[in-house]
């Protein structure tokens, strides 16, 4: 499946994880752009295109959060899923999460099949 997908973390060798592991869940066809933090992130966001977002929390000058909520707040037509890739993984942070706009959630470290499996739930 090619969708236009957006990854956001600070480190470079996590970004690549996360490739490696779209293209192992089938998603190696798709326009993958990335940014090493929150403004980057809004930078290269785009409300027209852009089907899937994949961000981690802690980041610096802009975290995950501050900026699923900035992107949250800018209006698109179409429903854009966030799933969030952090180290952050208990419950309240998750619910905190959740309430900002993130549509789920992976805890890391992560697998293919587990990225693959909440993929699945929008985009099959």
């Amino acid at each position: 499946m090619s969708l236009n997908i957006l990854i956001v973390d600070d480190s470079a060798v996590m970004r690549k994880i996360i490739i490696k592991a779209l293209n192992e869940s089938g998603y190696g066809d798709s326009t993958i752009i990335e940014a090493s933090d929150g403004i980057e992130g809004l930078k290269a966001f785009n409300p027209n295109k852009t089907d899937l977002v994949l961000a981690d929390w802690n980041m610096p000058n802009m975290n995950g959060l501050e900026f699923v909520k900035k992107i949250r707040e800018i209006k698109t037509a179409k429903k854009i899923v966030i799933i969030m890739i952090t180290t952050e993984g208990s419950a309240g942070k998750m619910e905190e999460a959740m309430n900002s706009g993130v549509d789920n959630y992976i805890p890391k470290p992560f697998t293919a099949v587990q990225l693959q499996q909440k993929l699945k739930k929008y985009f099959s």
